[in-house]
Formats: C-alpha cells, structure tokens, sequence
C-alpha cells in the first residue's frame, strides 16, 4: 500500500572524502481524492494513513463534520493499464443526504506537499464556516506544559528518525498527553491526518485540545484547526500574519517559536494559566 520510506545510493562527501552508501528517504507520491466516483483533487504526500488524508481534506473543506457524514472510503482498482491498484487513488462515499463537494472546490492542477490551499480563487474562498466555534472553549493550560510539546513530538517520530525529512502534527490533551500523531513530507497532510483519524473516532469537534505542528503556523494550518475545533495551535516556527488574522477572528489561541521555556503567544493568551 506504497511506501513510507525508499532507498536511494548517494555519495556522501565528508570532509573531502566521497564515500557511496545507501540512504533512506521520505516517499512522496500523489494521491487523488475522489468523492463519489468524481475527482476532487490530487496532493503529494507520504503514503501511509490515507483515508484520515482524505476525510481530515473534507473537513478542513467543509465537506463533512462528523463520522456519521462519511458512508466509505476505498481505494479504486483499476488504477493500472491492467486494471492493478497503485493504492494512489482514494473515493470516498457520503451518506444519503450530505451535499457533495461544491464545483469550485475542484482543483484543476495537484497540490504539492507544501501548500495546503493551492488552486484556491480568493481569500473568501478558505475562510469557510466552522460548524462549531471554539472561541468559548474551556481549555486551560500552562507554559510548561506547552514547553514539553516538542521533545514530545520529535520523540514520536518514528520515520523522521530514518529520514529527516518529514513534518508532523500531533494532537495533544490539555495535560500534555499525546493523542494521535501524524508525519508527512506535508504540513497541511499531516494535519488533515489527524483530523481525519479524529472524524473517522467520532472526537469531532476536538475541543480542549492543543494541536501541535512541527513546522510554521500558515494560514491554512488555522484554518484546518478552526475546521476541527482545535482551540489552541502551537508551532515551533513562525506564524503567517494571515494567520494570526484569523486565530483572532476564530477565538483561537495561536502559539509560535515554541522552543524550550520560550514561545510567542499572539492571540487568546488567556487560555495560558
């Protein structure tokens, strides 16, 4: 069901010396959403944890709220010239009565590993109606308790160990528990992976939740939040200011350059105990 990691010889050059070796890397091949038999869109992303992509995709769309609103997910056969599956190509099936995709979410192009919202018309367009809000969420936590995210995270990198070379999000109690964690050579994937295992658990909205991600807090990264009902967003890099923006607008607290005992709270810090 495609690969997490592949080989590769590169020739290692060390101080001066070249010297040819096997090297692991992070996979990365496309995979195209379908909803109902109909393409949706096609995104780059490490293979592994497909069907959380894909469902954790509509929710940050819009699409779907609740476990309940997802019938099936398949891979599609016939993918080859000899009717083979490439398990590259995901359908997922709504329940009766849950309004299909609207065209214009369509993308026409893929979207690569990097960027969560390409092929998007306007800013309007990704500023889509949470089903739930998560300005009033109770959450409480504590800067040690923000402070222990990362090591946590990085520890949990099974494949970055192997690789070096991909993301991760990592969904976290109030306490600091780890919940679920999810790597790919994509920061939105990765997201969409928790958010999707979430949906298909029956958690959503994930309120009194802290999501943390190993890279910088972008615009769609809050967005995919909001879309969750994840209250509290922390990154070890630097936040986008669209992306504080809309923390502010949603009631979210927004947490980046967590690093060690230091970070920058830039909206809901009364949520910080």
């Amino acid at each position: 069901m495609g690969r997490v990691t592949v080989r590769r010889r590169v020739l290692r050059v060390r101080e001066g010396v070249p010297t040819p070796r096997p090297d692991t890397l992070a996979a990365e091949e496309p995979m195209e959403i379908r909803v109902g038999g109909r393409p949706l869109t096609v995104t780059m992303r490490t293979p592994g944890d497909d069907f959380d992509l894909a469902a954790g995709f509509l929710v940050s769309e819009g699409v779907v709220h609740r476990a309940a609103d997802v019938a099936g997910i398949r891979y599609c056969a016939g993918a080859t010239a000899d009717g083979g599956n490439t398990y590259n190509t995901v359908d997922v099936v709504l329940s009766p009565g849950v309004a299909a995709p609207d065209a214009s979410l369509e993308r026409n192009f893929y979207t690569t590993s990097s960027c969560g919202l390409c092929g998007k018309a306007s800013l309007d367009a990704v500023r889509t109606t949470a089903p739930w809000s998560v300005g009033g969420d109770p959450l409480r936590t504590s800067p040690a308790a923000l402070a222990a995210l990362p090591d946590q995270l990085r520890a949990a990198q099974r494949v970055f160990d192997r690789t070096g070379g991909l993301h991760a999000a990592g969904l976290f109690g109030a306490d600091g528990e780890l919940l679920c964690l999810r790597e790919d050579v994509g920061r939105h994937n990765a997201v969409d992976k928790v958010v999707g295992h979430a949906l298909r658990a029956g958690l959503l909205p994930l309120r009194g939740t802290v999501l943390m991600v190993s890279g910088r807090a972008s615009f769609e990264l809050v967005q995919k939040a909001v879309m969750a009902g994840v209250p509290l967003l922390a990154a070890v890099s630097a936040p986008s200011s669209l992306a504080v923006d809309l923390a502010e607008e949603s009631g979210l607290t927004l947490v980046g350059f967590l690093r060690g005992q230091s970070m920058n709270v830039y909206t809901g810090a009364e949520r910080l105990r």
